[in-house]
């Protein structure tokens, strides 16, 4: 999934590390574009489309709320605030303004990727979800439906945010954090190795086709078929 990403943050630091883990996270399929201040952000806004805004608050210059004023008389890019400011005023003007999530400094980096990569696919599935396809497996997200060599597959709902995660992310090597976060939300009331149970009832329900799924021993799961692994 590519997608261009406006970082406005005014910490120099801050953005390396954001566009560093990003752009690595993503395997270079995250584009940031990062402000320094509040007015360069603005331009950005104003002449540039992206799909996703990380806006800190407390910019020189236009401050995130404006910012996010103008963002959403431009478009439906999500917007995620990442601020210092915890103050729950601060968290429902922004909302208010039209913000989609607020994260509050210091934040976990994984957490902050985990909740862009939600936004991202939330506003994507909104517009025109791709349909999936991996071998013999087709997962069309619309439809809700899986099908392998043509024949249904009926999942329930957590095996098949599994699987569209392992399919957008195909060939990657997936943490069960990360699959925890990504299928079902960072906020989900669960141990990461609840993960292996639904993997385990995912691999069941796929019968012959299971074997896509690798176990990486010490790291977590990825899904890989037949001729993939010459392309790696």
């Amino acid at each position: 999934m590519k997608a261009t990403i406006l970082l406005a943050e005014d910490e120099q630091a801050m953005r390396e590390v954001l566009t560093d883990y990003f752009t690595a996270k993503s395997g270079g399929d995250f584009t940031v574009v990062s402000a320094p201040d509040g007015d360069t952000a603005l331009h950005l806004i104003e002449t540039r489309r992206f799909d996703l805004l990380l806006l800190d608050i407390m910019l020189p210059g236009t401050d995130g709320f404006a910012l996010c004023r103008a963002a959403r008389e431009q478009g439906e890019a999500p917007i995620l605030f990442i601020t210092a400011r915890e103050d729950e005023q601060d968290k429902l003007h922004g909302y208010g303004l039209g913000a989609d999530d607020y994260v509050v400094k210091p934040f976990s980096l994984a957490v902050l990727y985990a909740k862009a990569q939600a936004l991202l696919r939330r506003s994507r599935g909104m517009t025109a979800a791709e349909v999936l396809r991996a071998g013999a497996l087709v997962l069309d997200p619309a439809r809700g439906t899986v099908t392998a060599d043509g024949q249904r597959i009926d999942l329930p709902p957590k095996e098949f945010a599994l699987l569209r995660v392992l399919m957008e992310r195909r060939n990657r090597v997936l943490t069960r954090d990360e699959l925890l976060n990504l299928a079902w939300g960072w906020d989900f009331d669960g141990s990461d190795r609840v993960v292996d149970s639904h993997i385990k009832k995912l691999r069941r329900a796929l019968g012959t086709h299971a074997d896509c799924i690798k176990t990486v021993v010490k790291r977590g799961y990825k899904l890989e078929v037949d001729g993939d692994e010459s392309k790696t």
